[in-house]
């Protein structure tokens, strides 16, 4: 197989410029002249603010007194585009939902880009679009960033020597992003206590049973869309009803069994969840059942779990159920004082079983 030095050479004159305006190559990532073309093409005219407009080495931002909050996060889901979003949604949304659950007003963000040589720019644009729209959403700016061309890989074989999900799918999204910690926002695993409640703010594994779905050729009824969506609007509602609000978790990896097995872990204390009042959307319920999943432990990546006071629990289903992300919001459980610290679901036929942290990675590369 030749190089790509080598099939360059191999051009007529004006081939590789000709190849460099519809696809990503490894020139793009040079620090060149087709490195300051792509970002100004491709990036600044869909994310234009004065901060990333200067092109500095970072961005500066005022900031008022009061404690910051930072996170980051990378993001390798395949494939790049699906049913409800795609890998700069939900980069975007990802990163603002971590701080938002943390007590932030999430502000602004870092974007870094590594492209595999041979992405065709028009994938490129539709994912920095959305990016754009969804930071809009969010009411974030991008400030900074940086972009990286990688060679292009060969798909690896499953063990069945089955190719489909193991190729790289051309592109990998980093991001950072900090936030100002909301001065209403007591949000601390130690102040969970034995009765408050536990709340999911709607329908549960809907980004990765979308993901699977697709990647599997299963089709229903009712389409599967992915729920990525930025929270920080629905967070604050809740925040601000005056909902005494313990703690919060947006359900991504490991779903609401990671989360509440974690809780449970790290409070040392059991909770107790009633199978019947977890939302599921009836194509979700199916799409598990033919591709063998547990509903509990599949990835979301527009829920919020909140531990609220029993005593505020109807006031912060009001307020959430008073945002369109949160109409399917309910009480699915309680923390209890029982020992040794566990989860334990109440089944639909009156039967108990343990919930527990996913042992590995049941559902690669759905964020």
């Amino acid at each position: 197989m030749k190089t790509e030095l080598e099939s360059m050479v191999a051009r007529p004159a004006g081939a590789v410029s000709s190849i460099a305006d519809e696809r990503i190559v490894l020139a793009h990532g040079g620090g060149g002249e087709l490195t300051a073309g792509l970002v100004r093409a491709h990036v600044l005219p869909q994310l234009a603010n004065e901060a990333l407009s200067a092109l500095g080495d970072g961005a500066v931002l005022d900031w008022p007194s009061g404690s910051l909050v930072l996170t980051t996060d990378s993001y390798v889901v395949t494939p790049l585009e699906f049913a409800g979003g795609d890998i700069g949604r939900l980069a975007v949304c990802g990163t603002v939902n971590d701080l938002a659950v943390m007590g932030a007003q999430p502000v602004a963000l870092s974007l870094g880009l590594i492209l595999e040589e041979g992405l065709p720019l028009e994938v490129l644009d539709r994912i920095v679009s959305s990016i754009a729209t969804a930071a809009d959403e969010a009411g974030v700016r991008v400030v900074t960033g940086d972009t990286k061309v990688i060679e292009r890989r060969a798909a690896a074989p499953t063990s069945n020597g089955d190719e489909r999900g193991t190729a790289r799918e051309g592109m990998f999204i980093n991001t950072a992003g900090v936030g100002r910690l909301r001065g209403d926002a007591r949000l601390e695993i130690e102040r969970i206590e034995p009765g408050d409640a536990v709340i999911v703010s709607g329908t549960l594994a809907d980004h990765g049973l979308a993901i699977m779905s697709m990647r599997n050729g299963l089709e229903f009824d009712t389409p599967l869309r992915s729920d990525v969506a930025p929270l920080n609007g629905l967070i604050g509602r809740l925040l601000e009803s005056g909902a005494d609000v313990r703690f919060m978790r947006d359900a991504t990896r490991g779903g609401l069994a990671g989360v509440l097995a974690d809780v449970s872990e790290r409070r040392g204390v059991s909770i107790e969840i009633d199978e019947s009042a977890i939302p599921i959307l009836p194509a979700a319920r199916h799409a598990a059942e033919m591709l063998g999943l547990d509903l509990l432990s599949t990835a979301n990546e527009g829920k919020v779990v909140a531990i609220v006071a029993a005593r505020d629990a109807r006031r912060a289903l009001a307020a959430l159920r008073g945002h369109t992300l949160g109409t399917r919001a309910a009480v699915i459980g309680r923390i209890t004082d029982a020992q040794p610290p566990l989860v334990e679901l109440l089944t639909r036929i009156a039967g108990r079983r343990i919930v527990q942290r996913p042992y590995g990675e049941d559902l690669p590369r759905i964020c």
